[in-house]
């Protein structure tokens, strides 16, 4: 079976939006990479910490941290893209959910929900990544911290999480990696990201080949981004007789 490619497709111009159909890939192509960044930030801050609640002495606090992770790990993503949109927002008060779905523009909203849901879901990740940093340290890391007068706070701060982060990059790199990726789920609820426009495109010029090869290139290329600099970035955080030192 023989396919007729026909790159020329991407020069033409598109049925709408004053562009060709390039322009809605790279379109879709930049809002991946915004809702990546954004999401990531708030994974890794939220990452952070429900990663060190999960290894606190008290065990309430540890469970906090604990239900986090298990209430996003075990719903299926694509049911919780749903529910950021049609549901968080009935949840919120009166005048902030009828901001967000009769006053804020669709774009924006599918944006902001697909935004904190993958955040949120992958904090549920990173947190356990953390954790697990954490938790490899020798546990006299942190009996010396208190021992020269660090409270708890301070301990976490200047010798469990710098040593910790460094461990854990490789992982990291890996929830990044599966961030971008699943960031096409975004899709279903109405933003358009690659995955959206590459959907359009086929609609519009039933050049399914042409299209979602150039979306799996975009998606390969960002990826193979990331994982340059996280390289350079494990290289050069790397610190002699820690784990995968060399």
């Amino acid at each position: 079976m023989s396919i007729d490619w026909n790159w020329g497709i991407f020069l033409q111009a598109a049925p709408f939006g004053n562009t060709t159909y390039l322009g809605w890939i790279i379109s879709g192509l930049e809002v991946t990479v915004a809702l990546s960044l954004c999401a990531w930030v708030i994974a890794f801050i939220l990452g952070s910490l429900f990663g060190i609640l999960r290894t606190v002495p008290n065990r309430f606090i540890a469970s906090i941290g604990t239900c986090y992770v298990e209430l996003f790990r075990n719903v299926p993503l694509i049911v919780q893209f749903f529910s950021w949109y049609l549901v968080v927002p009935e949840l919120l008060p009166s005048s902030i959910g009828t901001w967000f779905k009769a006053e804020l523009d669709p774009n924006i909203q599918f944006f902001v929900s697909s935004m904190l849901c993958l955040g949120m879901f992958t904090a549920a990740r990173v947190c356990e990544q953390v954790r697990a940093g954490i938790q490899s340290l020798p546990s006299g890391q942190k009996a010396a911290g208190l021992a020269i007068g660090l409270t708890l706070i301070q301990t976490y701060r200047y010798v469990l999480l710098p040593n910790a982060y460094r461990i854990i990059v490789p992982p990291l790199t890996s929830e990044m990696l599966n961030l971008v990726k699943n960031s096409a789920i975004a899709s279903t609820i109405g933003l358009a990201e690659l995955a959206s426009q590459a959907g359009r495109l086929l609609d519009y010029s039933a050049h399914a080949y042409e299209s979602f090869t150039a979306i799996t290139l975009a998606y390969i290329g960002i990826n193979t981004i990331i994982m340059l600099i996280m390289q350079v970035v494990e290289r050069k955080t790397r610190l002699p007789g820690n784990m995968g030192s060399k």
